[in-house]
């Protein structure tokens, strides 16, 4: 029998379903699962560089829910692969884990300083101009390569209107469901290092701008 994660009641084990669904549209279908101390943590990244010298921006979609205290894991799996459980506090997971280069980056725990919110129907109107400029850029038949350069200019572009947030916050924010029908609250922002959280009532989304190659500051050895 595959494992599951047991939540306290059906209501988060719902929401990770759903959040799954969503990330499994994405170009990435990944899921990562992290628990700790009753909360999961569930993370997917609507765009992430795909390799070294790719100046495309992480944005990753994050939502916490409750969970079994005594659960501790840390895995990767494919969204499309989490299935609804033996009872509906359970989702049943997949028989293995698979890789993402997104997945082995986590935003810092601390040091994070207010910035000026920005408008829910802010981060809607940046969605729509950009789902137009993804449009308007693409030809009849583009080829796979071709779409994705595309949308990672379109959405990897900082956007005036969301005070020089990247508009793939807007993006994130709408292909997981972070944006209400109402569009009347305001999502806070804050910032530390390389690092924004733009956070809504239903999730958050993290950007990481750049893509650091993880080499260091080259330093003198030996004696003078």
């Amino acid at each position: 029998m595959s494992p599951q994660l047991v939540f306290p009641d059906p209501r988060p084990a719902a929401d990770l379903l759903t959040f799954a669904a969503r990330a499994a549209r994405l170009a990435d279908p990944a899921v990562r699962l992290r628990a700790s101390g009753g909360t999961l943590a569930v993370s997917a990244a609507p765009l992430s560089p795909r390799g070294f010298g790719d100046d495309t921006p992480t944005v990753l979609g994050m939502r916490f829910l409750r969970i079994d205290p005594e659960l501790e894991c840390d895995l990767v799996v494919d969204a499309g692969a989490l299935r609804a459980g033996d009872d509906p506090m359970r989702v049943a997971l997949p028989d293995s884990g698979v890789s993402a280069a997104w997945a082995g980056i986590s935003p810092p725990r601390g040091g994070w300083v207010p910035g000026e919110p920005v408008a829910e129907a802010v981060l809607a109107r940046a969605v729509r101009r950009g789902v137009d400029a993804v449009a308007t850029a693409l030809p009849a038949s583009p080829g796979e390569d071709l779409v994705r350069t595309v949308r990672a200019a379109v959405w990897g572009s900082p956007d005036a209107e969301l005070g020089g947030l990247v508009a793939g916050v807007a993006f994130a924010a709408d292909a997981l469901g972070f944006l209400g029908t109402d569009l009347d609250e305001q999502a806070s922002v804050l910032r530390t290092g390389t690092w924004t959280r733009v956070s809504l009532s239903r999730g958050h989304v993290l950007v990481r701008a750049g893509n650091p190659t993880g080499l260091t500051t080259v330093r003198a050895t030996g004696g003078r």
